[in-house]
């Protein structure tokens, strides 16, 4: 199971359900991406996923594209 920059399974991603990863089927990773400020925010603060930041969950979680409600519950907020 490949697991996305945001946190979640790319299987069950609303993008990549829907055909829209900008990443195809390799699923999204830290990376300068101009269609995803979830990865390239995760690319400039050099963390593999959002949870790792210090900041999270923040605004551009907020952009999805899971629930910005699921990054605080397994942000313990």
């Amino acid at each position: 199971m490949k697991v996305g920059v945001c946190g979640i399974a790319c299987e069950i991603c609303p993008l990549m359900v829907k055909g829209k990863c900008p990443n195809g089927e390799d699923g999204c990773s830290p990376k300068m991406n101009e269609f995803c400020k979830v990865s390239t925010c995760a690319f400039e603060r050099g963390v593999r996923y959002c949870f790792e930041c210090s900041d999270f969950p923040c605004e551009t979680t907020k952009s999805g594209p899971i629930a910005y409600d699921y990054c605080m519950f397994i942000s313990g907020r």
